[in-house]
């Protein structure tokens, strides 16, 4: 947004230099012709300076009454936030320009309104249908894996991950569909860090052997941290897909305490791997709805969507999330849990 000018007394001035220099002129006019009407100079003068003291009082009155509405109009402009709000935020001034200015805001802030009103009835509408499409598709893909669990071979385990990795997909787009309404979804409980992990690596078995990827967990099996159990598991499922993916052939799952007893106390959750790895120019933004980078663009298959949700859903959470990288050495992502949910509640 452009820098509004500044309606101060000498900005008022140069825009109405017109009449300034008409008053000029008819206190020049009077001094030039009342002489010759056999005034003396005094009277000249007398009557020059009454003229040029009502030219000035209805100058400034004019000015006093139009500043503080141009001024508090452009102090609220500055916040675009409040744009529909802005003619309810200022009183509906008294001189012409400025009704016929209050009215037409008043009208644009209604459009606006409805506008918005209306693109939030559509995403809601769009956010519904893919919710319920979502419903229908995994009925046929969980017949699909009944079928396909009492059959053995390679053609069955080829089939076996690609659903696994339809069902991931339709997993990201459910979320996706409600990252916009997601603070109200979710229940933040006591969770067992090792369980969730293994469910997450569970759900992508097919996958995850079909890519000779080895998982190894360094959790304490009575290790809990507080987060909403599908929502970690759906990020730890894109953080370890995302490693089969990029050419891992390990994926270690490791847990540890951190400043235990102290306000300050965490648990670190550290997923790392052993694949390509990211470049050092891409990692800032591998967190960025829709960035794909160098390696998402030449596999082809990235949506540039799955870190996004981790991103978004960690964040709801109250729960840290970063990621280290080193090009053609691996991938780190640690998850970090707050032990003390009491500064978060403050902090929300």
């Amino acid at each position: 947004m452009s820098e509004l000018p500044r309606y101060s007394f000498g900005a008022h001035l140069r825009d109405h230099w017109l009449s300034c220099l008409l008053a000029v002129a008819a206190c020049g006019a009077l001094v030039v012709l009342l002489p010759a009407m056999g005034v003396s100079l005094h009277g000249c003068l007398l009557a020059a300076g009454v003229v040029a003291a009502c030219f000035a009082g209805a100058g400034l009155w004019n000015y006093l009454r139009t500043a503080r509405y141009w001024r508090e109009m452009a102090e609220l402009a500055s916040f675009a936030e409040c744009a529909r709000e802005l003619p309810d935020l200022v009183d509906e001034p008294l001189f012409l320009a400025g009704r016929v200015s209050h009215g037409a805001l008043e009208a644009v802030a209604q459009a606006a309104s409805r506008e918005a009103l209306a693109l939030t009835q559509d995403k809601r509408d769009y956010s519904d249908y893919i919710e319920l499409w979502i419903h229908e598709v995994k009925t046929p893909l969980a017949a699909a894996k009944l079928v396909l669990s009492g059959q053995h071979g390679p053609e069955a385990a080829t089939l076996k991950a690609e659903l696994e990795r339809v069902e991931s997909q339709v997993d990201q787009a459910l979320y996706a569909a409600r990252s916009s309404s997601l603070s109200n979804d979710y229940a933040i409980r006591e969770t067992l860090l090792l369980e969730v992990a293994r469910e997450a690596v569970k759900r992508n078995v097919h996958f995850l052997v079909g890519h000779q990827v080895e998982v190894a967990f360094d959790i304490p099996e009575a290790m809990t941290v507080l987060a909403d159990r599908p929502w970690l598991v759906f990020c730890l499922q894109q953080v370890t897909v995302n490693a089969a993916k990029y050419g891992a052939r390990h994926v270690t799952f490791a847990a540890e305490e951190e400043a235990a007893g102290t306000p300050r106390g965490r648990t670190m959750l550290t997923v790392v791997d052993d694949g390509c790895g990211i470049p050092a120019a891409d990692v800032p933004r591998v967190f960025d709805r829709g960035f794909t980078g160098q390696v998402g663009r030449a596999h082809g298959s990235a949506t540039g969507m799955g870190l996004y949700l981790v991103r978004v859903l960690c964040e709801r959470m109250g729960l840290g999330v970063a990621l280290v990288s080193e090009e053609g050495v691996g991938t780190t992502v640690s998850f970090s849990f707050p032990r003390d949910r009491r500064r978060l509640e403050v902090r929300s």
